[in-house]
């Protein structure tokens, strides 16, 4: 049966605001800046969003897509470090604290976002939607991708297998560091196929350290599970104080 991604992010929500058989307790202010969680503007604007290759046949046709408002996007993955400094734990498996977090799922990352909210209130932090991160990731191009492959991605052939800290390869046009290669990334609404067709799936995007070449494009796009612990994410930040 299809699964309402918004009522299984409240869920989570308020699993995370509660307090599990005893008193709440206030959780301390958080100084996001401080843990090196930096955000670059996202302009409105429209794209043409998916892939008409034959071998990308879950990525056509090429549609038009309008992002309506502007909004914020983390500049790097959620790092090691700054997944310890608000959860307590680190479930990656490339250990290393500039390193992407990984081996969270997107329940994991909704609570994540929960607590990022909850200690730094006004900012309404969550995830990318799939046609925010694409827009985003293209950053004005039209290209398969923003720049040369190994300039700006660690994929298959150059990743030795494993992670490498954020922030070590060219950023697109927008600032933004490895959204493609490294660690593939979670949106927060569900798969839809380019036809309309709903899976009982979410999103990764952006390819990994294994993927090759056509898995690390802004259209690629890989079906994940809620409680599936095979990515990572960076987050969306908008403003709703000053």
């Amino acid at each position: 049966m299809k699964r309402s991604i918004a009522a299984a992010a409240l869920a989570v929500s308020l699993a995370c605001g509660g307090a599990c058989g005893g008193e709440r307790r206030e959780a301390p202010p958080l100084d996001v800046a401080s843990l090196g969680m930096k955000f670059a503007r996202i302009p409105a604007g429209s794209f043409d969003m998916g892939s008409d290759s034959k071998s990308a046949y879950d990525q056509s046709p090429v549609h038009r897509v309008t992002i309506g408002r502007p909004f914020e996007l983390q500049t790097t993955e959620v790092t090691q470090a700054q997944w310890v400094a608000v959860m307590g734990t680190n479930p990656s498996h490339f250990q290393g604290d500039d390193r992407p977090v990984e081996r969270v799922s997107w329940n994991d990352a909704q609570q994540f976002i929960a607590k990022l909210n909850e200690r730094d209130p006004g900012k309404n932090y969550r995830l990318p939607t799939e046609a925010e991160w694409e827009y985003a990731c293209r950053a004005g191009t039209s290209e398969a991708r923003y720049g040369e492959i190994e300039r700006i991605a660690w994929y298959d052939a150059n990743s030795n297998g494993q992670t490498h800290p954020v922030g070590t390869k060219e950023p697109n046009a927008w600032g933004l560091y490895d959204m493609l290669g490294n660690i593939q990334e979670l949106c927060v609404d569900e798969r839809v196929e380019r036809t309309g067709t709903w899976t009982p799936a979410l999103v990764y995007k952006g390819g990994n350290i294994v993927g090759g070449p056509l898995r690390v494009r802004p259209a690629a796009r890989n079906p994940a599970r809620p409680l599936e612990l095979e990515g990572g994410f960076r987050v969306v930040r908008e403003r709703t104080s000053r």
